[in-house]
């Protein structure tokens, strides 16, 4: 470790981090411009371009997940709600007082409770809907299904995968809202990109 930082994100962390983030933006994008909210260059293209985002992206997801659970860094997002209101207060109030962060970051720390409440809900209800919705809508599409299961119909399974897109999209603006709060606006992007943390940001939290 060198003197004044600390070692926090792994390389394959790193690498699912961007590449998750670049799949995501591609499917809101391309999601919305087929919704024609956004231009694009063409219906096709586009479709096929979302559609092969989705792929690859359940592909990163399942790599993630078998890379946590034998990493033991699945451990990192156990939810608590220790001091979950003190840590509430300071990004709503106390940072903007310059006050100290409340929560010390270390390896085996890496999120503070309130950062893990959020993953948990990311992880446990806006993935799950988008996984479920949208494999229905591929399957359909490649004429794989002829109906869709449990009563649901085409119509009701594009509004869930729409209502989940729009909080991927709200969790999407937090995120990076947050990740600009650090010591400078850019040190925690740094960190993830570098996988090193200033001494500076131990007591901050990424987003």
């Amino acid at each position: 470790m060198s003197e004044g930082r600390i070692y926090l994100f792994k390389r394959f962390e790193r690498f699912w981090h961007w590449s998750q983030a670049l799949l995501v933006i591609t499917m809101l994008y391309t999601g919305f411009a087929i919704h024609g909210y956004l231009p694009m260059s063409g219906f096709r293209g586009t479709l096929l371009l979302h559609e092969a985002a989705a792929v690859l992206l359940v592909t990163l997801w399942v790599f993630a997940i078998f890379w946590h659970f034998t990493t033991g860094e699945w451990k990192q997002y156990i939810p608590t709600l220790d001091k979950v209101g003190t840590i509430a207060r300071y990004y709503a109030i106390g940072m903007f007082r310059g006050e100290s962060h409340p929560y010390e970051v270390t390896p085996e720390r890496k999120h503070n409770p309130l950062q893990r409440l959020a993953y948990l809900g990311l992880k446990l209800v806006i993935n799950p809907l988008i996984w479920f919705s949208g494999t229905l809508l591929l399957l359909f599409a490649w004429n794989a299904i002829g109906t869709m299961p449990l009563g649901l119909d085409l119509r009701g399974v594009a509004l869930l995968h729409t209502a989940a897109a729009y909080l991927m999209l709200v969790f999407f603006i937090a995120h990076v809202y947050l990740a600009t709060t650090g010591h400078t606006p850019l040190s925690y992007i740094r960190a993830m990109v570098t996988g090193w943390e200033d001494a500076d940001d131990a007591h901050g939290a990424r987003s």
